[in-house]
């Protein structure tokens, strides 16, 4: 059981972490150096030997294993990234990057994207010091750089470059997972993260005859992708329903009392009322418009307009997206990946599944456990190419009314300090069995 300084210690580490301004505003505009020390110290305080890597100066990762008892185990990958999305200070009640705890809560960027977690890793790891725990197999904990942007700097560098060090590794858990959702109705769910969309990152090009504005112009490249952007925006996808989103189905309709007989996927959503925002972004492939940029002056028509969108899609499902993104474009609008990741997808019925499942159990009695799979995506994409099989576990116990999903990349994100306690006796549970 972890002991009460690692419940002091996941606070104060949480609250420090925040405090160390970790923003990545993308092209490479980040420093993680300082957070990673912050962590490499806490590690080499439990006796571990961590190991700090950089592919750019700045964008320092944190790799350290903890041996366990059985040589002969598969290795378990713990990992959590250090840098945050921006945050505008003038918008938020309490400053984005202050750490401040009051009124039993943790307040700043990071506080569940995804410093929280952080510090639980650096607390248990260290409450195992104290006490002489060894886990049953060799823990490799990793902090990463980057996850908010490409991860090119991150778990990307790391799986690509330093792949020796996740030796032995077939399983990992990061982001996000094991966290209470409230149904509104005295219900409480416990989403266990096993898959992840993939990513879809478009850049949409179309090209015309440029010209003056006044003048008759077929060939407007501004014309030709607002149609494209506009079809793509407007277009209903079909349910597909994974491994993973169909045991979610499946177990929350169990909760729910709901026959799960001849019924479409809508309907059956409906039926789950605000559960369904656990598995609704999951069903089927998406792809919002998010970016135009076309044009310099107002009565000057450019020979190119650009668009981007941000695709997902599911796993066994990106022939189809390929496929119906050409259509949607059509012939006068070409279409890149800006950025492609994997999808994802992990077993419900293995046994670190349901490990995870009874660690939660144990203190949380009164929720229901059930598989989700997550619409967007995490550093498990990036440490699939190891062959390392990702869960989202990230445990928080929260009260009821605490919008947990829309803190991530939120203003005036936060976390209890309960919902910290409660994370690192899970997460202690956890990996002592694991």
């Amino acid at each position: 059981m972890a002991d009460e300084r690692a419940l002091d210690e996941v606070v104060t580490f949480t609250s420090d972490l925040i405090r160390i301004d970790t923003t990545n505003r993308g092209g490479g505009d980040c420093r993680e150096r300082p957070a990673a020390e912050y962590a490499a110290a806490r590690l080499a305080g439990a006796g571990l030997e961590p190991v700090l890597l950089e592919r750019v100066p700045g964008r320092t990762n944190v790799v350290a294993r903890l041996e366990g008892d059985d040589p002969s185990a598969d290795a378990l990958l713990l990992h959590g990234h250090l840098d945050v999305v921006p945050a505008e200070a003038a918008d938020w009640s309490v400053h984005p990057f202050s750490g401040e705890v009051r009124d039993g809560v943790v307040w700043g960027r990071g506080a569940v994207d995804m410093k929280n977690m952080d510090a639980m890793i650096l607390a248990v790891v260290r409450a195992w010091a104290r006490q002489g725990v060894r886990p049953r197999r060799d823990i490799v904990v990793a902090f990463t750089a980057d996850e908010e942007d490409s991860a090119e700097d991150g778990s990307g560098f790391l799986a690509d470059r330093h792949a020796h060090l996740f030796e032995g590794c077939t399983e990992g858990v990061g982001e996000s997972g094991a966290f209470t959702f409230h149904d509104g109705h005295g219900r409480q769910l416990y989403p266990i993260a096993a898959g992840e969309r993939g990513t879809g990152w478009l850049k949409l090009t179309a090209r015309g005859r440029a010209g003056h504005g006044s003048k008759v112009n077929q060939d407007n490249a501004v014309t030709r992708l607002a149609a494209a952007v506009t079809r793509i925006g407007e277009h209903e996808w079909p349910p597909r329903l994974t491994p993973t989103v169909r045991a979610a189905l499946t177990e929350l309709a169990a909760v729910y009392g709901i026959d799960t007989g001849p019924t479409d996927v809508d309907a059956l959503l409906d039926k789950l009322g605000t559960a369904a925002g656990l598995v609704g972004s999951t069903v089927r492939n998406s792809a919002n418009p998010t970016m135009l940029d076309a044009g310099y002056k107002v009565n000057v028509i450019p020979g190119e307009a650009v668009a981007y969108v941000d695709g997902r899609f599911l796993a066994g499902h990106e022939d189809e997206f390929r496929a119906t993104l050409d259509h949607l474009t059509g012939p006068d609008v070409h279409w890149e990946f800006h950025h492609r990741e994997v999808a994802l997808q992990a077993p419900v019925d293995s046994t670190t599944y349901q490990r995870m499942r009874a660690a939660v159990e144990e203190f949380a009695p009164e929720g229901h456990v059930v598989p989700y799979c997550m619409s967007g995506g995490t550093d498990a994409k990036q440490f699939s190419r190891l062959g390392v099989t990702g869960y989202g576990f990230t445990p928080l116990k929260l009260p009821e009314g605490f919008d947990y999903q829309a803190l991530f990349h939120g203003v005036d994100e936060r976390v209890p300090v309960e919902a910290l306690h409660f994370g690192v006796r899970v997460l202690d549970r956890f990996l002592r069995t694991a």
